[in-house]
């Protein structure tokens, strides 16, 4: 009853992706060099713009998009043509940082009301160990009629797609995969082995598998938080963090990590789904949410020390003038989910500084949308911007949030034009630019 490898290598048997933002996109496109693919998304907008060969999370381009050969639609119906289903949609956290399974849960109804017997469903989203098995199959049987081992097959294999990165692509990171049972693990394994040429770890268990994905963004999560709190503390003794962290990183086995703002839709949210399952056990736990704390309180802590700048310059805090570049949660990608840049922006806006922003990759609409912040560079190409930008006012500070590729072609002669003559303020979080140049050149220069 269940489908043979052979009848998706020979095109008989098509898959399908249930959700095609960041992840789902990768998923689709890469699996589209060896198999028919079927690409859903509940997003009329998002359906038309790929159709176009449009993508709006910028991963890949036009020409790759139109030739992939995936069948785009925004019907649920077209699920019921595939028999080996992947699901790939966001699992945020509400306000409350708990656990938000809306999307997945909606997935899986959607999935279900389609599901024909013999067919494969798998998980790729960021879950606490469970999900998959005491979530999303009552819902597949609930809304199927189908049984599970019997009608229809399920298994779990966590994505590890970085937006942005063009190393560590969909094909050369090893995928994890695992199944309800043997027989399914190591079917799901060979169909990812097609398009996943880094090869294929089969877990031993789907709450394996949901566990690993989950510590591997908390372990990231709490190695940044150390270098945050350390970053403080240098602050205090007048210690350059950046300088120690170079000095450091000649013993062979010091681990390099860089103080930030943490956001996104992985590192920000994935420890809430662990600490989440550690509490439904009795456990809190400790380590993972401390890390939490400090990372949630550095967009405070920047934004707090360029008004403590603004004051040593002589500058009154109040009606001041800022210019912050960079909103997306990391570099050279339009995504603004949980950015802590935002933090930054609201904690200047109550000292009663005027705030501008200004970003290269974000998108307006979600930027307004989303924070309801208005980009100053708006729609306008990126060089046009930066051309007319300082010609019309001169800020007091700039923050420098994001490593944009754009903003390292900026030199020290654009931040000349665009800052206040008396006492210019440069606010470096990410330690961009060379400290020495800037304040060599009478600048007052800040970074983690």
């Amino acid at each position: 009853m269940f489908p043979s490898l052979e009848s998706f290598v020979n095109g008989k048997e098509k898959i399908c992706v249930v959700g095609l933002g960041y992840v789902g996109i990768h998923v689709a496109v890469n699996f589209a060099k060896y198999f028919r693919v079927i690409g859903y998304d509940k997003s009329d907008k998002r359906i038309s713009e790929l159709k176009i060969g449009i993508d709006s999370t910028r991963e890949f381009s036009k020409e790759e998009i139109i030739n992939s050969g995936i069948e785009f639609t925004s019907d649920s119906k077209a699920i019921s043509k595939s028999r080996f289903i992947i699901i790939a949609v966001p699992t945020p956290v509400t306000r409350n940082k708990i656990p938000d399974l809306r999307f997945v849960e909606s997935a899986c109804e959607t999935v279900g009301r389609n599901l024909q017997k013999g067919s494969y469903v798998v998980l790729e989203s960021t879950v606490y160990p469970g999900v998959t098995e005491d979530i999303c199959v009552p819902i597949l049987e609930e809304f199927s009629g189908l049984k599970v081992g019997v009608d229809f097959r399920i298994g779990y294999s966590p994505e590890r797609v970085n937006p942005g990165d063009k190393d560590h692509t969909f094909d050369k990171v090893v995928k994890v995969v695992a199944g309800q049972d043997k027989e399914t693990a190591e079917f799901i394994a060979k169909m990812y082995s097609f398009p996943v040429k880094a090869g294929v770890f089969i877990a031993k268990s789907i709450k394996t598998a949901e566990a690993a994905k989950v510590i591997e963004n908390i372990q990231r999560d709490i190695n940044v938080a150390l270098m945050n709190e350390l970053s403080v503390i240098f602050h205090l003794m007048g210690i350059d963090t950046k300088e120690v962290l170079e000095a450091a990183s000649t013993k062979w086995n010091f681990l390099r990590f860089e103080p930030g703002l943490v956001g996104g839709h992985c590192i920000s949210v994935d420890p809430y789904y662990l600490a989440f399952k550690a509490q439904e056990f009795g456990y809190h736990p400790e380590v993972i949410l401390a890390g939490r704390r400090i990372n949630n309180n550095m967009g405070k802590y920047v934004a707090e020390n360029t008004v403590k700048l603004l004051i040593k310059a002589g500058k009154a805090v109040k009606g001041s003038q800022v210019l912050i570049m960079g909103i997306t949660f990391k570099e050279n990608i339009p995504d603004t989910r949980e950015s802590r840049v935002v933090d930054v922006y609201n904690v200047l806006a109550e000292h009663g500084v005027s705030v501008d922003v200004v970003d290269p990759f974000a998108d307006p609409e979600e930027v307004k949308k989303e924070f309801d912040i208005s980009l100053l560079n708006g729609f306008v190409e990126w060089k046009n911007f930066v051309q007319r930008l300082g010609s019309e006012k001169k800020y007091d500070a700039v923050v420098i949030t994001v490593k944009h590729k754009p903003f390292y072609e900026l030199d020290i002669n654009f931040f000349r034009k665009i800052l206040d003559d008396k006492n210019p303020i440069v606010v470096d979080v990410k330690g961009m630019y060379s400290r020495e140049l800037f304040e060599k050149e009478n600048f007052l220069y800040w970074r983690l």
